[in-house]
């Protein structure tokens, strides 16, 4: 042993700003020709990256001098409470919706003995009957496990059914939230919002249980119809300024409504954004309570993460398992006090007990064997954390000054203020899907085209509502994939491999894969004479063929290629990769179209399905 400390990497020099800078420019200007090397600056420029909300996340973030601050405090964007065991963690919620009331208490009374720490029903004709409240939570203990209600059609019915259980159960430490939400509801609804009935509530439950929260700011109706990140915090603080205007002309005063206020947000697989959203939504909410003369320990946003609904896929649905990891992951990280991991076949229909299970064991492992919820704040410090949270905290206040400017939150929901906003942000998230900047492993990426559906039971049908339309991200490609299950005979595009495969096969994968997402099938050939070509794009009965190759091996043979399956009665030829990799000026008239990274892949497919003949 030696007394001498252990400096690890102690004999390297410090690496600096303008050291980082000439790797970057190693790698980047490695193969191209001299004279046209880029600039620092136009390397900067190439590796920014722009979010939906338009903020800029830079290549490289350095320290600042910004006091970090701490967890527990104001203003609470480290969290609400300072961490310091695994009973610190957070409450793992378990989402029950099966109507078959015996079911479901099956299921309340395993989440509970394995690992879920509360339950949350959610109540309607296409979910539990408000009348089976008590009957699946007949073997909960309310005294031990917090329960939340919602509804999407009878809050005030959902309320009175889970008041009235916990008062015959005698429970005399009943926590929970009641789940009372009028914009949420009139939101998903497209109804006039009507707050009169919350102002009771609050008043019963301040009165009556104490350990209750009889309010809900749920912002998920905004994130399944598409809001950005920062829409999603200015809706939150709109709808809570809302709710505390409301409740103190009805005589309760910020003080003790702040209190009654739990928000319901959202949690993705883009971890970083949920993360720093999660703590930005901490910090605005402070900032309220600042204003609102609310006592500054209880200014602390509680703060319930659902993993994104919209983000969940129907095809390859295994890799929503992953999602739900990560989302999972940046909501404790985030400092979410609750956690609902949602099945990864919810998209399918009604979860079983397996898909339950592995929902809440993927809260259970992260929370005890991966130690997240012994540590406060672990992305505190994080330089590219902590400007990120700064730019969605400043972004969100202008949208909800904006959103209070115009009359606040019930009008901009009635005016189709709200509407708007995340309509545009649709169109540009929509934009991104296609061209798969976003991409969705499993369904825009590597598709998986033998997968076996999954076997779950249908939901209810759910009443028609005319609020804000849910969508998944997803549901563009899905469509194409069933529009192409449903033609008879199966569609195929032909891929004619030219030269060896050292010269097409990077090209014949990338446009094999592209075609899969689309559920196309691809028959090739490999090499051959322009006629040997022929013969096989004959036998196949193929409408559609693409060239597949390397620009030396198109300019040799491309257009000879495409001139004879056109002769041949071929009408549609397209080429993986630019037509100028022909080097002829005949490129035109014999090949029709370009397939490339970046292309828009749904309007290609639609349009491939379309020369093919596809019924749509």
């Amino acid at each position: 042993m030696t007394d001498t400390p252990l400096q690890l990497a102690g004999d390297f020099a410090t690496p600096t700003r303008e050291d980082w800078e000439v790797e970057v420019l190693k790698v980047l200007n490695r193969r191209r020709p001299e004279g046209k090397e880029l600039t620092i600056e136009q390397a900067m420029k190439r590796l920014r990256t722009t979010t939906v909300d338009n903020l800029t996340i830079e290549p490289l973030y350095t320290e600042t001098d910004v006091p970090l601050g701490h967890p527990g405090v104001m203003p609470f964007t480290r969290g609400t409470m300072v961490k310091t065991s695994p009973l610190t963690g957070w409450d793992i919620r378990q989402l029950h919706e099966d109507p078959d009331a015996a079911f479901t208490a099956r299921e309340i009374v395993a989440d509970l003995e394995r690992g879920a720490s509360s339950v949350w029903l959610r109540t309607g004709s296409d979910a539990i009957a408000v009348d089976d409240v008590a009957t699946v939570l007949a073997d909960v203990q309310p005294d031990l496990a917090p329960v939340s209600i919602s509804s999407a059609e009878d809050q005030v019915a959902a309320a009175k059914a889970l008041a009235a259980w916990w008062k015959g159960a005698d429970a005399h430490h009943a926590r929970g939230n009641l789940g009372l939400d009028a914009l949420a509801q009139a939101a998903r609804t497209g109804d006039a919002p009507d707050l009169g009935a919350q102002a009771e509530w609050v008043a019963a439950a301040l009165a009556e249980l104490p350990l209750v929260r009889a309010l809900t700011v749920d912002v998920l109706p905004y994130d399944d119809a598409g809001a950005s990140d920062v829409d999603q915090l200015a809706f939150a603080l709109a709808t809570g300024v809302a709710y505390l205007r409301d409740l103190e002309a009805a005589g309760i005063a910020p003080s003790a409504a702040f209190g009654q206020i739990a928000f319901r947000v959202s949690a993705n697989a883009d971890q970083f954004t949920t993360i720093a959203r999660l703590r930005a939504l901490r910090r605005l909410w402070a900032r309220v309570g600042e204003a609102s003369n609310v006592p500054a320990g209880a200014r602390g946003a509680v703060q319930h993460a659902v993993t994104s609904h919209r983000m969940i896929t129907r095809d390859d649905p295994w890799v929503n398992l992953l999602r739900g990891t990560i989302a999972t992951f940046a909501a404790a990280v985030g400092g979410a006090e609750i956690i609902t991991c949602l099945p990864f076949d919810t998209a399918w229909g009604l979860p079983d007990e397996r898909s339950r299970r592995m929902a809440r064991n993927t809260q259970a492992i992260a929370s005890e064997e991966s130690n997240i919820g012994r540590v406060s704040d672990p992305a505190g410090g994080s330089w590219y954390v902590e400007e990120l949270t700064n730019a969605l905290a400043g972004k969100a206040w202008e949208a909800f000054q904006a959103i209070e400017a115009a009359g606040g939150m019930v009008t901009a929901l009635t005016s189709g203020q709200v509407a708007e906003r995340i309509a545009a942000t649709t169109a540009e998230r929509t934009s991104r899907l296609a061209t798969r900047k976003l991409p969705v492993t499993g369904v825009s990426m590597f598709p998986k085209p033998d997968e076996e559906p999954v076997q779950a039971r249908p939901r209810p049908a759910a009443p028609e509502r005319h609020g804000l339309a849910p969508r998944r991200d997803s549901e563009v490609f899905e469509a194409l994939r069933d529009r192409a299950a449903a033609a008879d005979p199966a569609p195929s595009v032909f891929l004619a491999c030219l030269g060896a495969r050292r010269d097409f096969g990077g090209r014949e994968t990338f446009t094999g894969a592209l075609l899969g997402v689309g559920g196309l099938a691809r028959p090739s050939s490999e090499g051959g004479t322009p006629e040997e070509i022929v013969a096989k794009v004959t036998e196949a009965g193929a409408k559609f063929v693409i060239l597949c190759s390397s620009a030396k091996v198109y300019a040799a043979q491309a257009i000879e290629v495409a001139k004879a399956l056109k002769a041949a009665g071929v009408p549609t030829v397209y080429i993986a990769g630019r037509k100028t990799e022909t080097a002829s000026d005949e490129v035109d008239s014999v090949i029709d179209g370009e397939v490339f990274d970046g292309m828009d892949v749904v309007a290609f497919l639609s349009e491939a399905m379309d020369r093919i003949g596809v019924a749509k």
